[in-house]
């Protein structure tokens, strides 16, 4: 049953999942209880990063103006999803969050057995858009398109730093999967986005702290063996949005450049994995955004809105309209270039462009 949501104007649904080790698992589906009147028959679900939930109201406002009907999930343990006596954000094996994916799709009217006369598109964020990238490769033919904000491809310390770390997480998950892992945050990206300091955004803490959360061996080592996935190329079949802030900070020391910069992730190291995603992508640096985009200052925002629509019409919309003009006997213009490249699988080359 759908419920009001912390959201003003939203509403939420419970989804039960298997239990696990520690007890009855959950995840959280929120929408807006009225969408807009225009319809572009897409349906969206965004999944959020880590230590973070869906709070973005304004990233649904965009994507409705779109005519997107907008849906976010909390994974297990996350925000909505977190229950008394749970590991925050806990999972051994990024695969695991197939079932909370499964459910909410099923719940948006997309289940795997019953094609929906809708599109789909997907949208990631940080961990979200690693785990979403691992799971449109493993699920061929579901989406129309995925939009990856800062999407955690690879490890802030690249390859090589993977490499070293790599057998010591593994050690340490099997000998004592939920326990301690050295980890500071000095909530220098926290400062930059939250109302409470020099940003213009309010949620709760108890779901985002503003000191991050302590990982543990076992979640590690699920995030190295995605990054070691993706590094060996994956397989969407869907046309790939990924925007990311034009630079990074090392997050040491409050200084004007935390404000307009990525202090979370590598974008470079990122950067250089989004080939590997599949046939069909398209990079953007975005001048001035923080690590999620979508919460950078309003000029920066409006380059992202616009360069997401753009590549949603290039991309969603005007393949659908392709499709509609075949199926109503009329002749289609000659498949674009990309288009015979998703289907061929050949190429792994990817778009970018500086925009400001």
């Amino acid at each position: 049953m759908w419920t009001p949501d912390v959201l003003d104007g939203f509403e939420q649904l419970t989804l039960d999942l298997e239990p696990d080790e520690e007890g009855d698992v959950v995840a959280t589906v929120a929408r807006r209880i009225e969408p807009g009147e225009t319809d572009a028959g897409v349906d969206l679900l965004y999944v959020h990063g880590w230590n973070d939930y869906f709070f973005q109201a304004h990233l649904a406002d965009f994507w409705e103006s779109l005519g997107v009907r907008f849906h976010a999930l909390d994974l297990r343990k996350y925000g909505r999803s977190l229950r008394d006596g749970q590991t925050p954000n806990y999972v051994a094996d990024l695969g695991t969050y197939d079932e909370d994916i499964a459910a909410a799709l099923a719940a948006i009217g997309h289940a795997g057995e019953t094609p929906s006369p809708r599109r789909l598109l997907l949208m990631g964020h940080s961990t979200g858009g690693l785990v979403l990238s691992l799971w449109a490769s493993r699920h061929p033919g579901r989406a129309a398109g995925v939009v990856l904000n800062a999407p955690w491809l690879e490890l802030q310390a690249r390859e090589a730093g993977r490499r070293v770390l790599e057998p010591g997480v593994r050690a340490a998950a099997a000998i004592n999967p939920r326990g301690p892992v050295v980890y500071y945050d000095r909530g220098l990206y926290s400062r930059a986005i939250s109302a409470e300091f020099d940003g213009e955004w309010t949620y709760d803490t108890e779901w985002r702290s503003n000191h991050g959360r302590r990982p543990t061996p076992a979640w590690m080592a699920a995030i190295l063996k995605g990054h070691d996935q993706v590094a060996h190329g994956l397989a969407i079949d869907a046309p790939v949005l990924v925007l990311l802030s034009a630079r990074s900070t090392m997050p040491t020391r409050w200084t004007e450049e935390t404000q307009r910069t990525d202090t979370v992730l590598d974008v470079v190291g990122v950067a250089r994995r989004v080939p590997n995603l599949g046939p069909v992508t398209t990079l953007v640096w975005v001048d001035g955004a923080l690590h999620d985009v979508t919460l950078s200052a309003a000029p920066v925002r409006e380059v992202v809105w616009r360069e997401t629509a753009r590549w949603f019409r290039g991309y969603v919309t005007a393949d659908a309209t392709r499709r509609d003009a075949a199926d109503d006997g009329a002749a289609p213009p000659p498949t674009p270039w990309w288009r015979r490249a998703l289907a061929a699988a050949t190429s792994r080359r990817g778009g970018a462009r500086r925009v400001a």
